[in-house]
């Protein structure tokens, strides 16, 4: 019997799989276990970036822990998505483009545009952002656009030359590099426990935009794009049915545990270390450069080093894990595309004009599962796309209108992601089983109005009449 809530068992049972066949038992783990986990640590690693660390920071240094129940949400919310996009990728054995492409071809334009001028930009931001701990590391070696060029391009030679298995291996390790660093600075400025227990509940600064302001912290909470790459992470372990839907619960459940973890650590660290003393720090990766200053006054270099290793690794593997997930996506897209093209010819040669079947052009998780994907072109082409021309925003300066489409179609993408996903998993694209419960469908429809009005903000404050 399916579970109402769409979180139905796997262990022991039969499901439908990928087939269609009911009445035999799909591979998979007889139960979920640690030793299994992987993508949930990737997808963590890649989603909090330093930029994350900062709002977060800065959210404890102006209202103290009073929007802690807010970062908790905000990890309920993104557990919700990531856990959507994998149980597709499960349950279907079609990849999310694949479910996209369903829906109609402008879910195609909408993505190819978003990572063309998205991948453009953030390039150039996740390399500067991994070069400024360095810099901060080694001030007399070179100036921060060579080390962001640096980090640049061991990403790309470390994600062309490796495949998901090392990938992840590498990803783990830098995240518990993140974990030990994170967690030491939050028992090192000494947490008030009773105010961090206070701030569990749902009260709203009392000051103006707090709202707003919440609403920003809660959608901040981890990962944009790498939400939806997470299935495709999955199908790159070599979980393609629905025998590892409960392994992938626990792994989606590891995954945003830890970056709750990472997130409250630096709230604690804002609201002791700058909020008590009433300290403003700078948004985006500059601001953690200042932290760093402030760390070295308080507790010593030592502790500022330290710091600076685990702001490296956060930013890194945002990097890597962008340069992974969201390739591994592009070339499902060409992929498809393809595949696509090639059905149509076929149909239009066998059938009458017009005529298209339902699998036309399907991509199977087993492609994604089989590590081709990682050696295909579209991937390394994408790879490329996102190293070489982003540079040139390193030395020239991030050009005004390309930066004002990149933060609307960043603001529009998740609830993209979040509305898709209510769609296809309410849907007849999806086995019986699997679709979505009343618990799936509140905190995927709660997701997508928060973030449509994120959206909305983001695109209000946007500088429109300095554009045309």
């Amino acid at each position: 019997m399916a579970d109402t809530s769409g979180n139905a068992d796997t262990t022991g049972s039969t499901a439908t799989g990928e087939t269609g066949e009911t009445g035999k038992a799909l591979p998979g783990p007889r139960k979920s276990s640690w030793k299994y986990i992987g993508p949930g640590i990737v997808v963590a690693a890649t989603g909090v970036g330093a930029g994350d660390l900062v709002a977060t920071l800065i959210a404890g240094s102006n209202f103290g822990y009073t929007l802690l129940w807010a970062a908790v949400i905000g990890c309920l919310v993104k557990i919700s998505l990531a856990e959507a996009a994998g149980r597709w990728h499960l349950s279907t054995g079609r990849t999310l483009f694949d479910g996209w492409a369903s829906l109609g071809r402008w879910t195609s334009w909408f993505f190819v545009v978003y990572v063309v001028i998205w991948g453009f930009v953030y390039g150039a931001a996740a390399m500067s952002s991994s070069g400024l701990p360095l810099q901060a590391l080694f001030p007399d070696v070179m100036d921060l656009e060579w080390w962001a060029v640096l980090t640049g391009l061991v990403g790309l030679a470390f994600v062309w030359f490796n495949k998901y298995e090392v990938f992840e291996k590498v990803m783990t390790v830098l995240v518990g590099v993140m974990f030990v660093v994170t967690v030491y600075l939050a028992i090192r400025v000494t947490p008030n426990l009773g105010d961090a227990f206070a701030g569990l509940l749902p009260v709203l600064p009392d000051e103006k935009d707090s709202i707003l302001n919440t609403l920003g912290l809660i959608g901040g909470v981890g990962g944009t794009i790498t939400l939806a790459a997470y299935g495709y992470w999955v199908n790159a372990k070599g979980w393609t049915n629905t025998g590892w839907m409960k392994v992938m619960r626990l792994d989606n459940r590891v995954a945003y545990i830890t970056t709750g973890i990472f997130v409250i650590s630096m709230l604690f660290v804002g609201a002791e270390l700058l909020h008590s003393s009433n300290v403003a720090i700078a948004s985006g990766d500059k601001g953690l450069i200042q932290l760093g200053d402030i760390l070295e006054d308080e507790y010593g270099t030592a502790t500022a080093k330290f710091f600076l290793i685990g702001f490296f690794a956060t930013s890194f593997t945002s990097l890597i894990g962008v340069w992974h997930g969201v390739s591994l996506m592009f070339a499902d897209f060409v992929e498809r595309y393809r595949k696509d093209r090639a059905d149509r010819a076929t149909v239009e040669g066998e059938t009458p004009a017009g005529k298209v079947t339902s699998g036309e052009g399907s991509t199977s998780v087993e492609e994604v599962a089989s590590g081709a994907r990682e050696r295909s072109w579209p991937f390394r082409a994408y790879l490329l796309w996102l190293t070489f021309p982003p540079i040139v925003l390193l030395f020239q300066g991030e050009p005004f209108r390309l930066i004002i489409l990149y933060g609307v179609l960043g603001a529009a993408f998740l609830p993209f992601l979040a509305l898709t996903l209510v769609w296809l998993l309410n849907s007849s694209r999806t086995p019986t089983e699997w679709r979505n419960g009343i618990l799936s469908n509140s905190m995927l429809t709660i997701a997508g109005l928060l973030f449509i009005v994120l959206c909305v903000k983001q695109i209000w404050d946007q500088p429109w009449s300095e554009f045309f």
